[in-house]
């Protein structure tokens, strides 16, 4: 798996994001969905 460097205010606005001891790997996880779902409904809002 490849690694990622953060810097410290990154860090910060990772954990004041995450919710019950969730994992960096969850919550990034959740953000993409959360990206990808904006995205695609931007993509086919014109339809």
């Amino acid at each position: 798996m490849p690694s990622v460097e953060l810097d410290e205010e990154t860090i910060e606005r990772l954990d004041a994001l995450r919710v019950d001891d969730e994992s960096y790997d969850e919550l990034v996880t959740e953000l993409i969905n959360i990206y990808e779902t904006s995205e695609y409904t931007m993509f086919h809002a014109g339809d």
